[in-house]
């Protein structure tokens, strides 16, 4: 069984390599092979490659299904404490689409666990909304100086 994981994480590697060269990724079965090894590995339980193919689906993905995908990918990698993943999900909370209204709450929420994963626009952008409020979501300057202070510290 450790061979597969082995095999699975050598061939993600190389992957994340090549996919940095643009006439590669260009070039269909060439990119076919990469997003196979991305989805292997994020199968696999990986975070970091469930975040970095999650973020690929939603900006990059064809279709309604592979943004749905990308969404499950980033929820799974935030959940298990990706501060990237759940600043993204903040962001798409807050943006809404044509299912769900925007959701201060659910913003909130992703936003809060980025911050403390130590992502500073996160802090900045939930500061931000607190003094607002919005979508759901009452102004708490308590909360807001909280968290623009966690930017400062943060280095924003």
């Amino acid at each position: 069984m450790w061979h597969w994981r082995l095999r699975a994480r050598v061939s993600y590697a190389v992957a994340r390599r090549l996919f940095r060269w643009r006439w590669l990724v260009r070039q269909p079965r060439a990119w076919q092979w990469m997003q196979g090894q991305f989805a292997r590995m994020a199968a696999l339980g990986d975070r970091s490659a469930q975040s970095f193919y999650g973020h690929l689906l939603v900006f990059r993905g064809e279709g309604f299904g592979a943004r749905e995908e990308g969404i499950r990918l980033l929820r799974l990698a935030a959940s298990a404490g990706d501060g990237k993943a759940a600043y993204q999900l903040g962001l798409l909370s807050l943006a809404g689409d044509s299912r769900r209204p925007p959701d201060g709450l659910e913003a909130a929420r992703w936003w809060g666990k980025a911050a403390e994963a130590g992502h500073p626009l996160a802090a900045r952008r939930l500061a931000e909304l607190y003094q607002t409020g919005g979508h759901g979501l009452a102004p708490d300057s308590v909360q807001a100086d909280r968290y623009a202070t966690r930017a400062a510290e943060l280095g924003l």
